[in-house]
C-alpha cells in the first residue's frame, strides 16, 4: 500500500490529542512536524503544530488551498472550512 504524503492542502485526520479525530488541512511541513488548521477552533492565523505520527493522511487535496500556500499566502479561515465541509459532502 502506497503511503499519502503529508503535503500542504492536503486533508488530514488528528489521530492523537486534544483534537483526535479532527479533520484538519495541512498549511504547511517539514521533516517532523505539520502546521495544521481548521478554520473554526484552529484558526490559520495560529495553526497546530503537529507531529507526521500524530497525523492520518486523507485522500483530499485542495488544490486551491495548496496554490495558495505554495505562493506564499494563508487561507482565510472560512475557504479552509469550507473544504472540510466538502469532505461530508454538504
Amino acid at each position: 500500500m502506497e503511503k499519502i504524503p503529508i503535503e500542504p492542502g492536503r486533508a488530514v485526520l488528528s489521530k492523537a490529542g486534544r483534537d483526535a479525530g479532527r479533520r484538519l488541512v495541512v498549511l504547511g511541513t517539514d521533516e517532523t512536524f505539520a502546521s495544521v488548521a481548521d478554520g473554526d477552533l484552529r484558526k490559520v492565523e495560529a495553526p497546530k503544530k503537529k507531529k507526521h505520527r500524530h497525523l492520518r493522511a486523507l485522500p483530499e487535496v485542495f488544490t486551491e488551498i495548496a496554490i495558495l500556500v505554495r505562493e506564499g499566502g494563508l487561507p482565510s479561515n472560512a475557504a479552509v472550512r469550507g473544504c472540510l465541509r466538502r469532505l461530508d459532502g454538504s
